[in-house]
């Protein structure tokens, strides 16, 4: 058989043949203002990429057996039924737990009764602050040789609430006490930087990026950690596929570097979920559709673990069907699609090599204004961040309006003869409860909600 390559024959071509070429077949048309097209982040994509983009380029390689744990979360108001149900799921596919503890009388013994939890790496979300309930878990867990992310952010329930848990000094000196407890333990990550939050509420990704960087560089600076400081980063993943990858590649490539001005030496940790910020309540099963393509979107960008969002998550309460379902869609690329061990996929990729680094740029460049003005705390308490992501979600919110961002069966191509209002088990949109913050909080919102409020009045 002969060694040589397939197109050995063919000269190289160049990307200025290229676009030559392209512009010759445009008969006069302008190149730029035809197929150059500038994202909400303000980066000009290009009609197409070639290798000599990669010239010159940096870039970010993730650790050759790096691999993602499928996820589930399970609410534990019931630690029996929240034990069985865990169990079940483990059962069907499920590789990572993530408990939502809502108080602090929780029973971890019975939470975790025949959980082998030296092989499932256990998440939880603290829906309140105190360290007697971790102290009980660290000590329920002994010796154990497992993997625990509290997933701590102080800051992220300051701009979701716009309040303190307690009160600032109150909140960090408990925070400290956990911080304190846990670093004693191997593979338990207290800290978490929750940048879903922002993107939900209509950041762009660029804001995401920076704005989740100089969140985790305030626990850096509290703390002044040496060598190592395990950090999760909680993370939404929206419909712009391939951006979106290059988002995740990013946000690792940035906490590499800020780690290393401490003399950090570890990674930080991904979990990933779909966005709710473009699923819809009218035609749902797009959504489907979608979580599906954003579960991609975070293997290819290196999410550590992915779990993903029921299609009827935003009218439906937790039901066993619309879990089987999201679960399934994660089985499904990781068994059968040759998604288990496709995170190496995009690296070398020259579109998404220049994105990243665009992407990275770009956010790097904003963290360092927010840090030069007095950081990201500061940032929060006055007010800029929230008015930052404003701008940035009104200039989504004007692109679906007007149907240049497409929501299939909602925007565009709806089934009027869709009916909602008999289906609504939880409430849909912004809840407005006024009530006494000390700063303004940063509110969650679909770019459905307004149209179909309409369409529910008018049914």
């Amino acid at each position: 058989m002969s060694n040589v390559g397939l197109f050995d024959e063919f000269p190289p071509v160049s990307a200025k043949q290229w676009k030559q070429k392209i512009q010759f077949d445009l008969k006069g048309a302008d190149y730029n203002d035809t197929l150059v097209w500038e994202s909400l982040e303000g980066i000009n994509i290009k009609p197409f990429y070639h290798s000599e983009d990669l010239e010159g380029l940096k870039t970010f390689h993730l650790p050759k057996n790096h691999s993602w744990h499928i996820a589930q979360t399970i609410y534990t108001g019931d630690a029996n039924k929240a034990n069985t149900k865990a169990l079940e799921i483990l059962e069907k596919g499920v590789e990572s737990l993530v408990f939502t503890i809502p108080n602090e009388t929780i029973d971890f013994a019975t939470l975790l009764k025949e959980i082998d939890v030296t092989s499932t790496p256990l998440h939880f979300n603290f829906q309140f602050l105190a360290s007697e309930p971790i102290k009980k878990l660290m000590a329920h867990l002994g010796d154990n040789a497992v993997q625990v992310y509290l997933n701590i952010d102080l800051i992220g329930n300051l701009a979701r609430s716009g309040n303190w848990f307690h009160s600032l000094e109150r909140d960090h000196s408990i925070l400290e006490e956990i911080h304190a407890i846990t670093s004693k333990k191997m593979n338990v990550n207290s800290i978490g930087v929750d940048i879903s939050l922002y993107q939900n509420a209509g950041a762009n990704m660029v804001q995401q990026l920076a704005y989740g960087l100089a969140h985790a560089n305030e626990y850096l600076n509290h703390f002044e950690p040496n060598k190592t400081f395990p950090i999760t980063f909680k993370v939404a993943v929206g419909g712009n596929y391939f951006f979106e990858i290059a988002k995740l590649r990013a946000l690792r490539w940035l906490w590499s570097s800020l780690a290393a001005e401490y003399g950090i030496d570890n990674d930080c940790h991904i979990i990933a979920i779909p966005s709710k910020r473009n699923k819809t309540l009218y035609d749902y099963n797009v959504n489907l559709l979608r979580t599906a393509s954003e579960s991609m979107s975070a293997v290819l960008g290196g999410a550590d673990i992915i779990c993903n969002l029921p299609y009827d998550a935003i009218y439906h309460k937790d039901n066993d069907f619309g879990e089987r379902i999201a679960r399934n869609q994660l089985l499904l690329l990781k068994e059968e699609s040759y998604f288990k061990t496709a995170a190496q996929a995009s690296e070398g990729t020259y579109y998404i090599e220049s994105l990243t680094e665009q992407l990275a740029e770009k956010a790097l460049a904003l963290f360092k204004q927010i840090e030069k003005s007095g950081g990201f705390l500061d940032a929060l308490k006055k007010g800029g961040i929230q008015q930052k992501i404003k701008e940035s979600a009104a200039k989504e919110q004007q692109l679906f309006d007007e149907a240049q961002l497409v929501l299939v069966g909602t925007n565009k191509y709806q089934n009027k003869q869709d009916r909602m209002k008999e289906n609504l088990e939880l409430y849909p949109f912004v809840k407005t409860q006024p009530r006494k913050t000390l700063m303004e909080p940063i509110i969650e919102k679909r770019l459905a909600e307004t149209l179909e409020q309409k369409r529910l009045n008018d049914e």
